[in-house]
C-alpha cells in the first residue's frame, strides 16, 4: 500500500502539464487510436497547459497581483485574514491524509460511475482531484475523523460529476468543445448558483430582457470590441487605480502602460492556448464516442472530463472577470464581517465564471450580476473557513510565516476557500456529524441515480434516431 500510495505523490508531484500527457497518451490507446496519435495529441494538451501557465503566470502573475496590492496600500485597505493562492491550497489539500489517497480514489470513485451509468464522463484531469481533497482534509478537522473526512471527499467528486455531466452541452455549445464536460471542484460549484440565478432573472420584468452579449458587441463596435481593445481599457482602469500619481510620474505612466498591455496580451493568448488544448482531445474525444457506440449501447454521449481552463478564454468569461477584480476589492473592504483580503487567487476569478457564461447564455449583464453574488458570499465563506484552513496548513507543515510574514496570521484564498460545495459538505458535517454526512451522502447518492436516468433516457433517445 505505501507503495502505491508513493507512486501516486510522485504522479501528483509531475504537475498537470506532465500529469495530461501521459493520461492523455494512455486513454487514447486504450480507445482505439494508433500510439501515434495518441501521443501527439497529449504532447499537444501538455503544450497547450504550459501556455497557459505562462500565460497566467508570466503576466497576471506580475502584472495584475502588484497592481493589486498597490491599490491595497494605496487605500490604506486592511484585512486581517491573507489569500495565500491556490497554489497554497493545493500544496495544503494534497498534504493531507485524504489528500495522501485522493488521486486512487479518484480513479476508482469515476471507474464506478462509469460502470453504473451514473456520470459519463472519463475524467482525465486528475490532477484537479486536489479539490475533493481540500474538502475532505476540512471535513476532517471539524469532525476529527479521517474516515468523514475520505468519505466527504467522495461526495464532492460524484456531485461535481453530476453537474459536469448535466453542463456539458452548454459547454459544448457555448464555449465550442464538443465531447468536453468540466468536472473542476471549484468552477463547477457555482453552476447551481448560476442555474437559480438566471431562472429568477427570467421571471422579473424588465430585467429579463436585458441581454449584453459581447461577442455581438465585439462584432457591433468592430476593432473597439475585439478582445485586445477591451482587455485594454480594463488594464489601463486597474493600471491608473493603482498608479496614478506616483511619486515618480514616468513610472506611473510606464506601469499603466505595462498593465493594460498585459490584460491585453491575455484576453489574446489564452483563448488561443486553449485552443490548442482542444487541437490535441478532439481525436481522442472522436475515439471515445466511437469506443462507446461499439461497445456500449445504453452510455449514450461520453465525455472528456477536463481543466476548466478550456474554458477560461471565452471573451464574456474575461470580459466579466476582469470587470469584478476591482470591484471584489472594495466588497473585501466594505462588507461588513469580512476579513480576507483577495490578493493571490485574483489571477483565478476568471475560473468562477467558466460555467456561469454558458449557463446565462452568454449575457454579460446576467454574468455580472451573478457575479456580484458569488463574490460576496465567496468572501463570507473565505472569512468562515479561515480558521479550518489555517489548521489544515499548520497539519501539513505548510509555512504560513513565509508566506504571510507572521506564523500567527489566519490564511485563506479564493480558490477554493470561497468554494460554496465545500462550504456546504464542510459545515453540514461539522454541525450534525454522523447525521450530516448521512444527508451529504443521500444528497449524493439521489443526484447520482437522477444522473443515471438521465443518461439511459438520452441513450435511447440516440439510439431511436439511429434507427
Amino acid at each position: 500500500m505505501d507503495a502505491v500510495l508513493q507512486f501516486f505523490s510522485f504522479i501528483n508531484s509531475l504537475g498537470v502539464s506532465v500529469v495530461m500527457p501521459i493520461v492523455v497518451t494512455i486513454l487514447g490507446c486504450v480507445l482505439g487510436a494508433s500510439f501515434g496519435k495518441s501521443l501527439r495529441a497529449g504532447l499537444t494538451v501538455g503544450i497547450g497547459f504550459i501556455g497557459l501557465s505562462l500565460v497566467i503566470n508570466s503576466l497576471l502573475g506580475t502584472t495584475l497581483a502588484p497592481a493589486v496590492q498597490e491599490m491595497i496600500e494605496r487605500f490604506g485597505f486592511s484585512l486581517s485574514v491573507v489569500d495565500v493562492g491556490w497554489p497554497a491550497a493545493a500544496a495544503i489539500a494534497m498534504g493531507s491524509v485524504v489528500g495522501t489517497i485522493i488521486i486512487p480514489l479518484g480513479l476508482i470513485v469515476n471507474i464506478v460511475m462509469l460502470l453504473t451509468n451514473t456520470t459519463q464522463t472519463v475524467d482525465v484531469d486528475i490532477w484537479d482531484y486536489w479539490h475533493f481533497a481540500f474538502t475532505g482534509a476540512l471535513v476532517a478537522i471539524v469532525t476529527d475523523n479521517l474516515a468523514l473526512g475520505v468519505v466527504a471527499a467522495v461526495v464532492n467528486m460524484v456531485v461535481i460529476m453530476v453537474l459536469g455531466d448535466y453542463t456539458a452541452p452548454q459547454v459544448e455549445k457555448s464555449l465550442g468543445m464538443p465531447g468536453v464536460s468540466l468536472p473542476h471542484g471549484f468552477t463547477a460549484a457555482y453552476a447551481p448558483i448560476a442555474m437559480l440565478f438566471n431562472w429568477v432573472f427570467d421571471h422579473i420584468p424588465g430585467i429579463k430582457d436585458i441581454d449584453i452579449n459581447i461577442e455581438k458587441l465585439q462584432q457591433k463596435f468592430g476593432i473597439f470590441g475585439e478582445p485586445m481593445i477591451i482587455g485594454t481599457v480594463i488594464g489601463l482602469s486597474i493600471g491608473a487605480l493603482a498608479y496614478w500619481n506616483g511619486a515618480d510620474p514616468q513610472a506611473s505612466v510606464t506601469k499603466i502602460l505595462m498593465t493594460a498591455m498585459s490584460l491585453a496580451a491575455v484576453l489574446v493568448l489564452i483563448p488561443k492556448m486553449a485552443a490548442l488544448l482542444m487541437e490535441g482531445l478532439i481525436p481522442i474525444s472522436d475515439s471515445a464516442s466511437e469506443f462507446v457506440q461499439k461497445r456500449f449501447k445504453n452510455r449514450g454521449k461520453v465525455y472528456i472530463g477536463l481543466d476548466s481552463a478550456v474554458g477560461v478564454g471565452h471573451p464574456t468569461t474575461l470580459t466579466i472577470a476582469y470587470i469584478l477584480v476591482p470591484l471584489m476589492i472594495v466588497l473585501a473592504v466594505f462588507l461588513p464581517g469580512n476579513r480576507v483580503l483577495p490578493f493571490a487567487d485574483l489571477a483565478v476569478v476568471p475560473w468562477m465564471f467558466v460555467l456561469i457564461t454558458p449557463v446565462v447564455n452568454n449575457n454579460g449583464f446576467r454574468g455580472i450580476l451573478i457575479g456580484i453574488i458569488v463574490l460576496t458570499v465567496g468572501l463570507y465563506i473565505a472569512t468562515d473557513l479561515a480558521p479550518l484552513i489555517t489548521q489544515a496548513a499548520n497539519n501539513v507543515g505548510f509555512d504560513i510565516a513565509g508566506a504571510t510574514g507572521s506564523a500567527s496570521t489566519m490564511i485563506s484564498s479564493i480558490c477554493d476557500g470561497a468554494n460554496p460545495l465545500t462550504w456546504v459538505i464542510t459545515r453540514l458535517n461539522g454541525w450534525l456529524g454522523y447525521a450530516g454526512m448521512g444527508v451529504s451522502i443521500v444528497v449524493a447518492a439521489a443526484l447520482a441515480l437522477w444522473n443515471r436516468a438521465r443518461i439511459l433516457k438520452e441513450a435511447r433517445a440516440m439510439h431511436e434516431a439511429k434507427e
